[in-house]
């Protein structure tokens, strides 16, 4: 399907999450299925600097095509400049962050706070467009921050040329708590022309097949749901068949144990380690690589002691040894 001028095979998305949707976790979702996945949130201002965290924010792999960026800021000229980045050339989407419901976000006049302006948030994506006109241009927003305005907002983001909007169901007052509620992204499909994704407490098929069949939405957006288990968009998608992974490019080298349950995880945490290794090192890329195992680990018999040993863990090559000893099919 169509997203502005990106094609992606289907309609499941990887939503940006901060702290967990690295260039590595981003490949082994892409190789489960999801479509297109997003970076983790990054400062317009700080693309401007260039430092070393925005580079690494930036790193993609080549299993990201399209990629996407999302951006988050206040000032619609430094997200133009942002745009017209040359470090952001190879990305084919820039999202706009309007629902970060974080509190030092929030009181600097940014992420969900944006629901708060409808002139400004016009003003933004105009400038992203300006900025970048060739490329596809799209905002993820809430219900709204107080009280539900997202129809709202879409109608104006539609109409300052977006290409697509997604809406995380939830007002920024409930920040992740409470159901969402899928009554917001109806209204908004119903008030704009443009491409649609929904997003919030989508953890299986049903749920997909839920939030499809009462909002019309054309797009799915998966976030927590997809930590530490990518294969939800294999399970969605039906890219996996018999716990087989079927990989976008390449085979995935992991396999279903004699008593058919789902493949090992090891497979999943070597690759995202491989890409991790690449561009981030040192207690950095420990830190980031422990806690995406410890969420692998969840369900395994062996959690409990997966958990202590890669919070141990001092280097990479332990963190390896660990998965391979500990996540395989067998365990459980």
């Amino acid at each position: 399907m169509k997203l502005g001028k990106a094609e992606l095979k289907n309609n499941l998305l990887l939503a940006p999450l901060a702290g967990y949707t690295d260039a590595g976790f981003r490949a082994v979702a892409i190789r489960h299925g999801a479509a297109l996945a997003f970076s983790e949130m990054v400062s317009a201002k700080g693309l401007l600097y260039n430092g070393v965290k925005t580079e690494e924010l930036l790193f993609t792999s080549k299993y990201e095509i399209p990629c996407a960026v999302q951006l988050f800021g206040k000032e619609p000229e430094i997200f133009r400049r942002a745009a017209a980045s040359p470090l952001l050339e190879k990305f084919n989407i820039i999202d706009i962050n309007m629902g970060c419901p974080v509190p030092k976000i929030v009181k600097n006049g940014e992420g969900a706070a944006l629901m708060k302006d409808k002139p400004l948030v016009m003003e933004i994506i105009a400038a992203v467009k300006d900025g970048a006109p060739k490329k596809t241009v799209t905002a993820k927003i809430r219900s709204g921050f107080d009280r539900v305005n997202a129809p709202e907002i879409a109608a104006a983001l539609e109409e300052a040329g977006a290409d697509a909007v997604t809406v995380h169901a939830r007002l920024r007052s409930q920040f992740y708590a409470g159901a969402a509620d899928y009554s917001v992204i109806k209204e908004v499909k119903r008030s704009v022309k443009i491409p649609v994704a929904g997003n919030g407490d989508v953890r299986s098929k049903d749920d997909y097949l839920r939030l499809r069949e009462y909002t019309g939405c054309d797009l799915v957006m998966i976030g927590r749901a997809a930590v530490g288990n990518p294969r939800i968009f294999g399970e969605i998608s039906g890219a996996e068949t018999d716990g087989h992974a079927v990989a976008v490019f390449g085979e995935i080298s992991d396999a279903t144990s004699e008593t058919g349950v789902k493949t090992d995880k090891k497979a999943d945490v070597l690759l995202q380690l491989e890409i991790l290794a690449e561009y981030c090192g040192g207690h950095a890329l420990t830190v980031r690589a422990k806690k995406h195992i410890a969420a692998y680990s969840k369900g395994m018999k062996n959690s409990k002691i997966i958990k202590i040993l890669a919070m141990g863990a001092r280097s990479i090559e332990e963190l390896k040894r660990i998965a391979e000893k500990y996540m395989s099919a067998d365990n459980y």
